[in-house]
C-alpha cells in the first residue's frame, strides 16, 4: 500500500489507485496519480506506517518517481525558452500544482545540490533559473 493515509487523498493497494473524489482540480488529481504510480512502479507491501525508515524510503522514492515522469529537468530548460518567468507560471506551464512543483525542486536539490548541468544549460535551482552556454 502506498499513499499517505487511507481516507485523505490517495491510496495504492493491490495494483489499484483510489483518489478522493472530492479533489476539485484535475491538475491536483494528476500529481497526486504521478505519485500513486510511482508506488505501483517502485514500492512493495504495506507501507503506510511512516515511523520505520523503510517505508520513509518507499515513499520517497515513489514521490520521486511521479517528480521525473511529470517534472523531468529538460522540462525547465524548455520552459525558459518559452519564457517561464516564476514558480506560479511554470507551475501552470508544466501542469501541475505549486505545491508539487516546490516539492519536485526540493526533491533535485537533494538530489543534485544548488545546480546541475544538463546538455549546453545549467538548471539552477534557487533561486530558480536556467543558464544557457552560448556556442
Amino acid at each position: 500500500m502506498g499513499g499517505r493515509t487511507p481516507g485523505t487523498r490517495h491510496l495504492y493497494s493491490n495494483n489499484v489507485i483510489a483518489i478522493n473524489k472530492y479533489i476539485s482540480s484535475n491538475v491536483e488529481k494528476v500529481c497526486v496519480l504521478a505519485e500513486e504510480l510511482g508506488h505501483h512502479h517502485t514500492s512493495s507491501g504495506n507501507i503506510l506506517d511512516q515511523t520505520k525508515i523503510a517505508n520513509r524510503k518507499q515513499e520517497k522514492r515513489a514521490r520521486s518517481w511521479g517528480y521525473e515522469k511529470l517534472i523531468p529537468l529538460n522540462a525547465f530548460i524548455q520552459a525558459h525558452k518559452q519564457g517561464v518567468k516564476n514558480r506560479f507560471e511554470l507551475a501552470d506551464h508544466l501542469g501541475v500544482t505549486e505545491e508539487f512543483l516546490d516539492s519536485a525542486i526540493n526533491r533535485y536539490i537533494e538530489k543534485y545540490g544548488t545546480h546541475v548541468k544538463v546538455g549546453i544549460s545549467t538548471i539552477i535551482f534557487e533561486p530558480l533559473g536556467v543558464l544557457e552556454l552560448f556556442e
